[in-house]
């Protein structure tokens, strides 16, 4: 199988953080940087820390450590995730998740998104099967999709009617031992994910081993105009 995790499973939020980007949010440079730094400051802060109480890190990503040896790869966004499934076509795929990643509600349907890579890539054969696996938090978390699955798989119903066959949404799922695991991708997507957390983002990657296929931003101080490593 194929492992894909997005960090946005583990960099959340907690429950009614009405600004919390998992509510909505396009992946708009915007998005990545100034509307991170806005939440800072309707905190009353000039540091990421103050981010901590609303948006934390949650435990268990560093399980991920007992994949190095296995080929990886590290992207910006989920948008970037076609390269890698070329590489590797006909697999199932486990996405570690706050999203599915199976459909977006509004755009371009035929365009690969973050929002839905892994819907084409089923419809384009390049995924056998197709598991997105939502992180435990999203069960003390109404508005998460991996809150309700019996509700987020109906609102998939009418977009996916020829695919649902091949998709599961889970919550309890242990992690594949590394044997399974032919190929991981390693996600940024920092229009969601806390700028605090990036640091522990890349001290993963590099400890994996990860080629880059797009460069993850390090948007290590607040007031650095340096976005990028």
């Amino acid at each position: 199988m194929l492992l894909s995790i997005d960090w946005d499973a583990y960099s959340g939020t907690r429950e009614l953080v009405f600004d919390a980007p998992i509510w909505g949010t396009r992946d708009l440079e915007h998005d990545r940087l100034e509307a991170w730094r806005g939440r800072v400051r309707k905190r009353g802060g000039e540091e990421w820390a103050v981010l901590d109480t609303d948006f934390p890190l949650y435990p268990g990503w560093q399980a991920l450590e007992q994949y190095a040896g296995i080929p990886a790869f590290v992207a910006l966004s989920h948008a970037d995730a076609w390269g890698w499934l070329e590489r590797f076509p006909g697999h199932d795929v486990l996405n570690i998740d706050s999203h599915h990643d199976l459909a977006s509600f509004s755009g371009d349907a035929a365009r690969v998104r973050p929002g839905n890579w892994a819907g084409l890539g089923l419809r384009a054969g390049l995924i056998r099967r197709y598991t997105c696996l939502y992180p435990p938090w999203h069960a003390a978390l109404p508005v998460a999709e991996g809150y309700d699955l019996n509700r987020t798989r109906a609102e998939l119903e009418p977009l996916l009617p020829e695919l649902l066959g091949r998709v599961t949404l889970t919550r309890p799922l242990p992690l594949p031992p590394p044997a399974e695991v032919e190929a991981l991708l390693l996600v940024q997507s920092p229009a969601w994910t806390n700028p605090a957390h990036d640091a522990e983002f890349l001290d993963l990657a590099q400890l994996l081993k990860c080629e880059t296929l797009t460069q993850p931003m390090h948007r290590s101080r607040f007031d650095d105009h340096t976005d990028s490593d």
